[in-house]
């Protein structure tokens, strides 16, 4: 049993690991509509550059990713996949939605074959509104993230209690 399970983690050494953890997040981009080309821009351009802010894209597989960024609409269909996606992601892993289609089903809301949001499907951490939501609106979603995972008690997060930020 480590440290973290044992709860026997002390404040230094948790604000330490926590700021290795916020600034080392390899992102998983799951671009499912038209809010995919902002998400694409906020990690392919130079112009926005994640890379400053310690956001590694395209890990080889979600195995391997630490956040999962959830842009555009989410069918009925496409839920299962999310779903599974999101299990293969090893712990701690956090969840950005970004736009209303994934928030909330945007202008589809009606529709037969939408989810009226990601978080029908798994946690979200972060909401990013917009339809589109501009690059920077992303990038805030991140630091907001960050700031949150700076604040995490590790110990209770593998209990499996709920997380509460002050």
């Amino acid at each position: 049993m480590g440290l973290v399970e044992s709860g026997k983690v002390g404040g230094g050494i948790q604000s330490l690991l926590n700021m290795s953890r916020k600034y080392s997040m390899w992102v998983y981009q799951w671009g499912l509509a038209c809010c995919a080309i902002e998400m694409g821009a906020a990690f392919a351009s130079p112009r926005y550059d994640v890379m400053r802010l310690g956001v590694i894209p395209l890990p080889a597989s979600p195995r391997q990713a630490d956040l999962l960024v959830v842009s555009g609409t989410v069918t009925d269909k496409m839920a299962p996949s999310v779903k599974r996606l999101y299990e293969q992601m090893p712990e701690p892993k956090y969840v950005i939605s970004m736009g209303s289609c994934a928030n909330c089903g945007g202008p589809y809301w009606d529709s037969y074959s939408v989810t009226k949001g990601v978080d029908q499907v798994v946690p979200v951490d972060v909401y990013v509104p917009g339809c589109p939501p501009r690059p920077e609106a992303l990038l805030e979603g991140i630091v907001l993230l960050q700031e949150r995972i700076q604040n995490e008690d590790m110990a209770e997060r593998w209990k499996g209690e709920p997380i509460v930020i002050d």
